[in-house]
């Protein structure tokens, strides 16, 4: 199994966190975005669309993030914990995939890639997407270890790399303490390999 990831994208790092969790050799190939890598002919053979991550698995290509947990998930864990089969927990891990690529992308993620890659986006609007979303996070997560039920399941990993280095895009963490305990409660799974951080827009008061 390879995955073609970059180390300080969130969305690669959601499928090598995954794969580390359900402890799956692989082999991480990684793409040097600002060299072009992503746009050759042969990568973009694999994703037309020329992104990161791609999981092969044998003859399966495959692109998206969510995507590849949700792959990976209905592969390789019989258990049903990761992608649970009972419809409304299912809908809901659903709803925070969803998220992932909604308000997460353009929220945290978003307000990251101004500050860490210098992207060309209003930052006040992205962080203030960011804060309405960790706003309801915040409510959703009092009394809860996971976003959906009892267990982690794949919407805590496709949530978690951008909500933790949410800061390094300028917004903190610091007003959220039932996010920072979720946070925490992903890092202690078995298997749990973290996003190489950087210090971009990270203020002392925002850790």
């Amino acid at each position: 199994m390879k995955l073609y990831g970059f180390p300080l994208s969130g969305h690669s790092h959601r499928a090598e966190l995954f794969l580390n969790l359900l402890e799956l050799p692989y082999e991480f190939v990684p793409m040097s975005l600002a060299g072009g890598k992503h746009r050759t002919p042969e990568f973009l053979a694999l994703n037309g669309f020329g992104e990161v991550p791609v999981l092969e698995d044998g003859g399966a290509v495959l692109s998206d993030s969510t995507a590849i947990l949700v792959y990976l998930a209905a592969k390789y864990d019989d258990s049903g914990r990761w992608l649970p089969r009972d419809p409304l927990a299912a809908a809901n891990v659903q709803r925070w995939l969803s998220a992932a690529s909604g308000k997460i992308a353009y929220g945290p993620a978003a307000a990251r890639m101004v500050t860490v890659f210098g992207a060309r986006i209003d930052h006040e609007f992205v962080k203030g997407v960011a804060v309405r979303l960790f706003d309801v996070m915040e409510r959703e997560l009092e009394g809860r270890r996971y976003l959906v039920g009892e267990h982690a399941t794949i919407a805590d990993v496709a949530a978690f790399s951008y909500i933790e280095h949410a800061p390094e895009g300028g917004v903190p963490l610091k007003p959220y303490p039932n996010i920072r305990a979720w946070l925490a409660n992903v890092r202690a799974l078995p298997g749990f390999v973290a996003m190489p951080a950087t210090q971009a827009g990270v203020a002392p008061e925002q850790v």
